[in-house]
């Protein structure tokens, strides 16, 4: 198994023996264990895991839409990224303005009851066309709040004053690069409220040694069967973007875990998994000479990814 595959298989194996019982936010119940850590060196290639299918599309436009400081789905909608549907869709159907069918829990019900997923697919269907197609709608509930991108490009200080983290934090690397503050953070606790979801990969820090970058994640909170796998490519991508970005070679992603659970209803998903052999890792080369701030999508390109199929389990929200 290639290594990349393996240290996440054995987080999954170390969670299923190891993990305690949990009641959740989401009320679906977890097995956790706290404090974990993997590496992952990008010389060996690109950790995309093999052994269920990871939608890359997803995980790139989703980045870019984080780096540009965007909050609103409509972005994401626009390359029919769908990840953070949920969150939106739940302000709507909770809101005073909404007056279709109860979606009460939608996420579990719709599992449970394939009439309700019906009745919640159109219902979600009718709320995508409009975030597309009407401004208004849109900017009302399309937007996550103060989440990733605001706090990455715009924290807003005690004074007032606006702060763009990931901009100075990659001057600072160009400039200082054996620095020890190449840090960003999106915890921001005086705007928690203000987020449709507090963020789980609250912080990253950069290192600098021997003309290599690398950078760990702080996660506080970590879904490792649907979350992790996105999370590990997602900083993934940014470290090879900062890299390319600052003239360096892209060295380690570090990724460091509080709470890493496995969703209770996704446990027969982690046993398919684990069932399965892995492939070679895939490489992502970066086809541009852009910013980081003006990469587009097509300007990726995965070279040589083979896997095995995608595994659907239910996101709890």
């Amino acid at each position: 198994m290639n290594n990349f595959d393996k240290v996440y298989h054995q987080l999954l194996e170390r969670i299923k023996s190891e993990g305690s019982f949990k009641d959740d936010r989401t009320g679906t119940g977890t097995y956790s264990v706290f404090g974990h850590q993997m590496r992952f060196d990008l010389s060996e290639g690109f950790p995309l895991l093999t052994t269920k299918k990871v939608l890359f599309k997803m995980i790139a436009t989703e980045l870019i839409w984080f780096i540009r400081g965007d909050t609103n789905i409509k972005f994401l909608l626009e390359y029919n990224n769908n990840i953070w549907n949920e969150w939106a869709f739940k302000i709507w159907v909770e809101s005073d303005e909404y007056e279709g069918p109860d979606m009460t829990d939608f996420g579990r019900r719709a599992l449970k009851d394939e009439a309700f997923n019906e009745l919640y697919k159109t219902e979600m269907d009718k709320f995508k066309e409009r975030v597309l197609t009407d401004e208004a709608f849109s900017e009302k509930y399309g937007n996550l709040g103060n989440v990733y991108g605001k706090q990455w490009r715009d924290w807003i200080g005690p004074d007032g004053q606006s702060v763009d983290q990931l901009k100075n934090v990659i001057d600072a690397i160009k400039t200082n690069p054996d620095s020890r503050r190449h840090i960003v953070t999106a915890w921001n606790p005086a705007e928690i409220d203000t987020m449709a979801l507090p963020p789980c990969h609250s912080f990253f820090q950069f290192y600098v040694n021997d003309g290599r970058l690398s950078l760990q994640l702080y996660q506080r909170s970590a879904d490792v069967f649907l979350g992790v796998p996105f999370n590990i490519a997602s900083y993934s991508l940014l470290l090879l973007m900062v890299a390319k970005e600052c003239g360096l070679e892209a060295g380690e992603f570090v990724h460091t875990m509080g709470d890493a659970h496995i969703y209770s209803n996704h446990l027969e998903a982690v046993d398919k998994q684990l069932s399965r052999d892995s492939y070679e890792p895939p490489a992502v080369n970066i086809n541009s000479d852009a910013s980081i701030f003006e990469i587009e999508y097509e300007d990726f390109e995965v070279v040589d990814y083979e896997s095995h199929p995608y595994i659907k389990a239910a996101i709890a929200v």
